[in-house]
């Protein structure tokens, strides 16, 4: 196993993401921030959730190109744009939507949800950076 996810005694419980990854490998692999654009089609800046799962589909691209999964995923970092608790939610049926469909383990990796007040399209309301280690 390259990639071992831990969640120390002591650390808040929840259900999202483990804590902490311990990967074993040789190869660093990182994938730039990816948004939730598809070929041909422009970004609906409401829908937060069909965002969400086109920015882990496109970081899936990356990984593959690289040779890795989301199970070789040791960090996940989000950013959010007009963040609200209240978009959690949303944010978390983005997650769910590709999860099965893009092998991304429950709980995730350890990951960062941070707020911003714009990305590069006005329209993106998300953007994740992928970091993995392959064996």
């Amino acid at each position: 196993m390259t990639v071992q996810l831990l969640d120390p005694h002591g650390m808040l419980e929840q259900e999202a993401y483990h804590h902490v990854a311990v990967a074993r490998g040789t190869t660093f692999v990182t994938v730039a921030g990816q948004v939730g654009w598809r070929a041909g089609a422009q970004l609906d800046p409401d829908d937060l959730p069909g965002q969400v799962g086109q920015a882990l589909r496109n970081a899936a691209t990356g990984l593959a190109a690289a040779g890795a999964t989301y199970a070789d995923v040791v960090r996940l970092t989000f950013y959010v744009t007009r963040w609200s608790t209240d978009d959690l939610a949303g944010f978390m049926s983005g997650v769910e939507s590709v999860a099965e469909e893009l092998a991304i383990p429950a709980p995730m990796p350890p990951a960062s949800l941070i707020g911003v007040e714009a990305l590069y399209d006005p329209d993106a309301r998300v953007e994740v950076e992928v970091t993995a280690v392959l064996a």
